[in-house]
């Protein structure tokens, strides 16, 4: 620019930033006038314009205010409004200043957390006890990870590097930083630093009552990357030495001659991170595969040696956790970090990758690398690449039998973790190769002892292997099926809920004390692993549809391993669901599958309460009926194992005994007769176990059968003393009128009669209507019924309405009216002067003054009219004796007398009755 055009750029840049750059011009300004200034002694001017020299650090300017109000803004936010994604936005920004090697990533990190550490919330959720939402505490986890990752930094200096230390040490000091595990409590031995280098250097956190977020980075602090051994493997894609002899434990070479790394992994790979983070990705790439090697190596070392110890101890039946801290879940997230840093090279043509050859300037070693451009394919075997390095190392992870972690924060993200990664995984399309390598991880998995999840014995409290085995099983199935199955079933079982499972040999002393049997409550994640348990149940039964071995194989493990009634009603239903698809003919293995289960959970369930119960009782009972009348009657017959005595008759034998059953199976005569005659034993042994529930079913489902039918009444008969409650009786006696036998009915309802009590002021009580019922059967039937029943009402019934309802029919009609052929009888109404109609009579009067007297202890005004329609409807009963007029009169003087006091009342009393 001339200089007009610099001048106008100066005078504009200011007016548009006035307010920003005012006082920095100002004081640019002066500088520039005064003539011995600083500014004055330097020739030309820095261009912002022009980007960094080659030799400059890469620096960008930082806002830090503003970085810490964005921070302080989401964090208020609570997690609503998609604050958390903005914060994530904020820790990929850090990632990507360290890959631009910006020496303000670190700087920026701290602001972010010196945010995090003044969040109000910690101080109030470690008060209260609460657990921090999962959201904020994947946040808290990255921002772990990326303190790992800045400390694990290749190339800082130590002051750098010193400083902090001194403030993670810091943050890490105050009490309300956030633990590792999510949970206030629990420790975990300290396991990052497996490397000699860092043996001693951490006594003072080693007594320490728990771990941080930031506990790994401070323990970083320790690592360096002096190791000669490392420095060859990241720098080389030639490292090798094929006179090395590969034997002892932790040789730097394979047999091969190819270089390993002997790292505790997470930390391992927590240098791969941190390789890829500071925009090393070659490197990186060289340490995974080194890593990737190692374990391979490390496996095969495994399974020999277990099988030694097979061979020496072949009936000792322990299991040893030689990981308490599984690599699928863990904070530093060793297996994805090795799965993604291999998965990016598959996408990256080689040449694409940038030479760092600084690296090794820096650390002044092996100067002059000419092979830097060969690609890395060195350390692959014949087929290999690092696709198939990938999967691999994912399967080794997801295999690894480990200790389930303590808290619910830590059990769930090893959930997530490992769906995570089978999702990945399944995003990768299986071929010859691939296949090739799920086999030989299968097999291994299957043999490896304690290393595996899927080993021959597990300890009880390792993480169970439903997910993933489903995984495997469906991605082996076509491929493999015998092996597929093998990894299925084994996986099945769920250790924890087994009271007779191995406590194992965790062979560290420290953990052995909280490794007490039946401590599955801490298992906070228990009802998810059931579901996936299910999962993997249903998904065998689905693919073993039309194989009877193996249907039979799978039943036999879901009825060995699943402890949960309403998951082996799912896979009941889903077994069922398969095989009566509508395009085919029933799958007949597949139904006897579904019924066995369905058998099972009727026996889980009939003693606990079940909300469901009543559905699963019909879903079996519409199954059984699928297989056929062999097995309706089958469990008819054995009633007594799978149901209540209610649900056998109301459900079980009324649908087996209904036409749409008898239609659905085509049952000839004998068959039909078979069945009702194990529905009538049925009937009549429930009506015997449970008379006041199944007494009606039995006669409804015994009326065929005269001999049965007579047994189910006697049944009721010797129950109505006892134990049956008047609504039952009359149910029961309605029923047999209805079926004309009205003698019985009418001795059913004088057992009734003798069991119900109606005090004065039930007026509106249910069971006026079978009363009712009760005497108008009687006067059908007869005088002599009818003088029998009233001496019960007397003594049962104290409400004045009703007797008087009751004494107002029987003197309309002649007892016995309807006779033989329907003809009408000749008798005659019968007298009020005589029994038993005077027994009534006299139980009627006495009843209205009783309640007469009732009502008017407590009467209020509002209901003094309505106590005078009461005595009219008094009046008309007292009429009906032939000396009625005299008593009523008596009555009302008397009233008049007692209840003096209640003068208005009187005065009304007085209008109306005199």
């Amino acid at each position: 620019m001339n200089r007009d055009q610099l001048q106008k750029f100066v005078q504009y840049l200011i007016t548009v930033h006035h307010t920003e750059v005012l006082p920095t011009a100002q004081k640019l300004a002066d500088e520039i006038l005064s003539q011995n200034s600083e500014i004055n002694q330097v020739h030309g001017a820095p261009d912002p314009t022009a980007g960094a020299s080659i030799d400059d650090e890469n620096c960008w300017h930082l806002d830090e205010e503003q970085v810490q109000e964005q921070v302080k803004l989401f964090l208020s936010q609570g997690g609503y409004h998609g604050s958390g994604k903005q914060l994530n936005l904020l820790f990929a920004k850090v990632r990507e200043m360290l890959k631009m090697r910006d020496s303000n990533g670190a700087r920026m990190l701290t602001l972010i957390t010196e945010q995090f550490m003044a969040d109000p919330r910690l101080s109030l959720w470690r008060q209260q006890g609460t657990a921090m939402t999962d959201k904020y505490r994947q946040l808290w986890d990255e921002l772990g990870a990326l303190w790992m990752c800045i400390v694990l930094n290749p190339h800082c200096k130590l002051e750098q590097k010193a400083s902090w230390l001194k403030q993670l040490k810091k943050w890490n000091g105050v009490d309300v930083c956030p633990w590792e595990d999510g949970n206030h409590g629990s420790e975990l031995p300290n396991l990052t630093n497996a490397l000699p280098q860092g043996a001693n250097a951490n006594q003072d956190s080693s007594n320490r009552p728990h771990r941080t977020v930031f506990t790994r980075a401070i323990e970083a602090c320790d690592l360096h990357w002096q190791d000669s051994h490392l420095q060859h493997i990241i720098s080389s894609d030639l490292y090798t030495n094929y006179c090395y002899h590969d034997d002892a434990e932790n040789s730097l070479f394979d047999s091969r001659g190819w270089p390993l790394w002997h790292e505790h992994v997470p930390t391992a790979c927590a240098r791969v991170d941190a390789l890829r983070s500071h925009g090393y990705p070659r490197e990186a790439l060289r340490l995974a595969i080194a890593i990737v090697n190692t374990l391979r190596r490390q496996q095969q070392k495994q399974l020999e040696m277990f099988r030694t110890q097979k061979k020496e101890l072949p009936h000792k039946s322990i299991t040893s956790i030689t990981n308490l801290e599984g690599w699928v879940g863990h904070p530093l997230d060793p297996v994805g970090t090795l799965f993604s840093s291999l998965m990016e090279a598959c996408h990256t043509d080689d040449e694409s990758f940038p030479v760092f050859s600084d690296f090794t300037e820096n650390m002044g070693q092996c100067k002059s690398l000419e092979y830097q451009h060969l690609p890395a394919h060195k350390f692959l075997e014949e087929g290999e690449s690092y696709l198939t390095l990938a999967v691999e190392v994912a399967l080794i992870g997801l295999g690894q039998q480990r200790i389930m972690p303590d808290g619910l924060y830590t059990q769930e993200k090893v959930c997530r973790n490992e769906e995570q990664l089978i999702s990945k995984l399944q995003e990768i399309e299986l071929d010859d190769t691939l296949v090739k390598i799920f086999r030989k991880q299968a097999v291994f998995l299957l043999e490896a002892g304690p290393y595996s999840g899927l080993g021959e014995i597990i300890h009880r409290e390792s993480v169970p292997m439903h997910t993933f085995a489903k995984y495997l099983f469906t991605s082996l199935l076509p491929h493999d099926a015998e092996l597929a199955y093998k990894i299925a079933l084994r996986a099945m079982r769920l250790l924890v809920l087994e009271s007779t499972a191995p406590a194992g040999d965790l062979t560290r002393p420290h953990h052995m004390a909280s490794v007490v049997p039946n401590r599955y409550p801490r298992w906070f994640t228990l009802s998810h692993i059931e579901s996936q348990q299910c999962e993997l149940a249903s998904t065998m039964l689905t693919a073993a549809k039309g194989d009877v071995r193996r249907l039979e194989t799978v039943l036999e493990s879901i009825q060995k391993n699943i402890h949960s009634s309403s998951h082996i009603f799912k896979l009941a239903q889903d077994a069922f669901k398969i095989a009566t698809l509508m395009d085919s003919l029933p799958d007949i293995t597949l139904l006897k599958v579904s019924l066995e289960l369905g058998l099972q959970v009727m026996r889980m369930t009939l003693s606990t309460l079940n909300w469901r119960r009543r559905e699963m009782v019909r879903w079996l009972v519409t199954c059984a009926t699928e297989v056929g009348v062999y097995a309706l009657d089958s469990i008819m017959q054995s009633w007594f194992t799978l149901f209540t005595p209610t649900e056998a008759t109301s459900i079980v034998a009324t649908t087996v005994m209904s036409n749409s059953t008898i239609v659905r199976l085509h049952l000839d005569c004998h068959q039909q007769e078979k069945l009702a005659s194990s529905a009538r034993t049925l009937a009549l042994q429930c009506a015997m176990k449970d008379p006041q529930n199944c007494a009606l079913s039995a006669l409804t489902l015994c009326e065929k059968d005269h001999i049965a039918f007579e047994t189910a009444y006697q049944i009721v008969l010797d129950a109505a003393t006892t134990g049956m409650s008047y609504t039952q009786l009359f149910t029961i006696a309605r029923y047999m009128e209805h079926r004309g036998y009205p003698m019985r009915a009418y001795k059913l309802a004088t057992l009734a009669m003798t069991h119900l009590n109606l005090s004065y002021n039930q007026d509106t009580h249910p069971a006026i209507n079978d009363v009712l019922w009760a005497c108008a059967l009687s006067h059908s039937l007869g005088k002599n019924e009818l003088a029998a029943i009233i001496p019960l009402v007397v003594k049962s019934v104290k409400c004045a309405t009703v007797l008087s309802d009751i004494l107002r029919r029987c003197t309309l009609t002649t007892p016995g009216m309807v006779g033989l052929h329907g003809r009408r009888n000749s008798g005659k109404l019968m007298s009020l002067d005589k029994a038993p109609l005077r027994q009534l009579l006299d139980a009627t009067i006495g009843a209205y003054i009783n309640t007469t007297h009732s009502r008017l202890t407590h009467i209020s005004p509002r209901h003094y009219s309505e106590f005078i329609e009461f005595l009219s409807k008094a009046r008309e009963t007292f009429l009906m004796a032939h000396d009625g007029h005299i008593q009523f009169t008596q009555f009302i003087d008397n009233l008049k007398q007692i209840y003096k006091g209640k003068k208005k009342l009187m005065m009304l009393v007085r209008e109306r009755f005199g």
